[in-house]
């Protein structure tokens, strides 16, 4: 890009700032007007609730902020690669987006659009979409080239459907070509893909792998939406009520960069709330089967016992490991509970260890934004510095903390 050009796009970011989700909005409009048959790749539930608009106008206001040095996006930039792998998108998707956006910025802003306004943002969207591409390729590559690995939808077949709670089952997930599976990195994701017939759609969701690698299957963990009948609970719906244990599910390969950092020894701390705690717990159990000799802290929070999945195993692998201090919160604290090591309100790590926490720890959360945002600060506070403090946000990424 030329001096001029980034001048250009930097003026745009008080517009951006202030009808940016207006932008968005428009453009996802015409994008599906225009080309209905991505429907099936984006998540047609964070459409609905706006999720999906704000999280695109957030990204687009970050790139026009920091035009002049992209790289302090690298984080960001890593994560979106990662689930776009997940989604199975591809260079060409890349050409209609562009085609569509700066269609948009010229429609929404009317008059303002210049030309040569809309030929800078047309060239930044090109370096950007060449950027994305490119690391999204070293992404597929990668999952390709691994035993077990692949690109694309894979079927799978469900061998077990296992009720971890109320609210929560678990997936067993087994290769239908009966091959092995790729490894993965403790806290990654798969993305499912479903027919949903109300819609006459495929729509995909990430779900967080729950278990260690094994080489054999994936294990998710599923919330069903109690009631929901909007597009962002109809996955996780029907996964429980129709897809019986041998029904055919499609996954796309392992992604995601929230991850445990194996090859560190500093302790751990994962701090989770309601299914939140599923990535996390593939952490838990990838450092016990490992024999790891790290000290371990895990902090979960959940509305009572009965919606409280994997109590027992967390428990016992708690009680097998000399390593892992376990702790949990229940909004409401049963008769009882107290003499089990349970706290009552809402996780606050302050009440742990006389409010000292390990020196040195790792901390990953997981959880509902609220959550997170309260955990974060609440670490801040203690003094723990921000590089130490990892956390994962269900859904597009609107989160700032």
């Amino acid at each position: 890009m030329t001096p001029d050009q980034k001048a250009l796009v930097t003026a745009t970011v008080s517009t951006l700032k202030e009808h940016g989700v207006s932008l968005t909005t428009h453009f996802y409009r015409r994008m599906f007007e225009h080309n209905p048959e991505l429907k099936n790749v984006f998540n047609m539930g964070n459409q609905q609730n706006g999720k999906q608009q704000m999280a695109l106008a957030m990204a687009v206001l970050a790139y026009a902020e920091n035009i002049e040095d992209p790289s302090v996006l690298v984080h960001a930039v890593t994560k979106i690669g990662h689930k776009h792998v997940s989604l199975d998108i591809r260079p060409e998707h890349y050409a209609i987006v562009g085609r569509h956006l700066i269609a948009s910025i010229g429609e929404v802003l009317g008059e303002a659009a210049t030309p040569a306004l809309l030929d800078a943002w047309a060239t930044a969207y090109g370096e950007l979409a060449g950027l994305m591409s490119g690391l999204e390729s070293g992404l597929y590559q990668q999952a390709a080239n691994q035993a077990g690995g692949w690109t694309g939808w894979r079927p799978f077949v469900v061998k077990q459907k296992v009720a971890e709670s109320a609210e929560i089952t678990s997936f067993y997930l087994y290769p239908a070509d009966g091959g092995q599976v790729a490894d993965f990195q403790p806290g990654q994701y798969v993305s499912l893909r479903l027919f949903l017939p109300e819609l006459n759609l495929f729509q995909p969701r990430q779900y967080s792998l729950s278990s260690a690698p094994n080489g054999e299957y994936y294990r998710i963990s599923v919330k069903k939406e109690a009631g929901s009948q909007h597009p962002d609970g109809m996955i996780s719906n029907r996964l429980h009520d129709f897809v019986a244990e041998g029904g055919i599910v499609e996954l796309a390969a392992p992604a995601g960069d929230f991850t445990l950092a194996t090859t560190k020894q500093t302790p751990v701390v994962l701090v989770s709330g309601g299914v939140g705690q599923t990535p996390l717990l593939s952490m838990l159990e990838y450092l016990v089967a490992t024999g790891s000799n790290r000290e371990v802290m895990w902090v979960h929070g959940s509305r009572n016992a009965q919606v409280h999945a994997f109590r027992e195993p967390v428990a016992q692998l708690a009680a097998h490991h000399e390593k892992v201090q376990h702790h949990i919160f229940y909004d409401t604290l049963a008769p009882g509970l107290e003499q089990e090591g349970c706290y009552e309100g809402l996780v606050d790590l302050n009440k742990l260890n006389g409010g000292s926490l390990m020196p040195e720890a790792d901390y990953y959360v997981c959880g509902p934004a609220p959550f997170i945002s309260k955990q974060v600060q609440d670490l801040s506070a203690l003094g723990v510095p921000r590089t130490a403090i990892h956390f994962e946000e269900f859904g597009p990424a609107t989160l700032s903390v």
